[in-house]
């Protein structure tokens, strides 16, 4: 609790802090997490936007090794992120490069966020979730599990009654989950994925890469995704404005 989340969303989360799903949850996530983000120094002029500053850390005394294993996944699932996010690229017939300028991957807002949820049943018909159904906020997610299933789908989120499905943990792989601003920028053509957390009264440990372009980065509908029959299904947004107006819906603090 000495390093609880901080206004630049950097640090602790303790359990029932988030409320993915407002409308359909009585309380809270039933999961603890830890936010770590790209370190940017205190006196760096880019510390005065939200989502960014220094990370919070535990001391090495009480965690020996943690910070510098944390940056290393950091810096590493962030080159598999620009891996994948070049193939989006060729796939909406843009340039390979297209993801890398420097006002998208090239100066991104990358969290980094093991997770932990507590072995409480999760009762959906009572509002009881590990976490309740959402779709992330950016480009792309990366997750790794343990062996405890509990990661949920929907893959038509627009369908009546939604159907869930399980996705089953594969060792040494990533759960890939597409995020809200790919949608905005392929016109439909890449659908966010909705989805949830399950739990049947195990522990489960989870670690997330949530992946978005720079907070100043234009996001609209791109080029090759629309056309007179087509035409753009969202107006431009800014990155930065978008994730603070999502979040105002899990943490109210961020608003300011």
């Amino acid at each position: 609790m000495k390093l609880l989340r901080n206004e630049k969303n950097r640090g602790y989360t303790p359990l029932l802090d988030e409320h993915l799903d407002p409308v359909n949850q009585i309380h809270g996530d039933y999961k603890e997490g830890y936010y770590i983000g790209v370190e940017v120094p205190e006196d760096d002029p880019q510390a005065e936007k939200p989502f960014h500053g220094p990370n919070l850390w535990p001391t090495a005394d009480i965690l020996p090794g943690w910070r510098e294993t944390m940056e290393r996944y950091h810096r590493e699932a962030l080159e598999v992120a620009r891996a994948v996010a070049r193939i989006i690229a060729l796939a909406l017939d843009l340039d390979g490069n297209f993801f890398d300028q420097s006002e998208m991957l090239g100066n991104p807002i990358a969290i980094l966020r093991p997770l932990h949820y507590e072995g409480k049943i999760s009762e959906p018909e009572s509002g009881i979730y590990g976490a309740g159904a959402h779709s992330d906020f950016g480009l792309l997610t990366f997750l790794a599990t343990d062996d405890v299933i509990g990661l949920q789908i929907c893959k038509d989120k627009h369908f009546e009654p939604q159907i869930w499905e399980y996705v089953s943990p594969v060792k040494g792989a990533f759960i890939v989950n597409l995020g809200d601003l790919l949608e905005r920028w392929s016109n439909c053509s890449f659908r966010s994925t909705l989805h949830r957390v399950l739990i049947s009264g195990q522990e489960r440990y989870s670690i997330a890469f949530f992946v978005l372009p720079s907070f100043n980065c234009v996001v609209k509908c791109l080029p090759t995704c629309q056309s007179e029959d087509n035409p753009p299904k969202f107006p431009p947004i800014i990155c930065g404005a978008y994730l603070v107006q999502r979040y105002e819906h899990t943490h109210a603090d961020l608003s300011s």
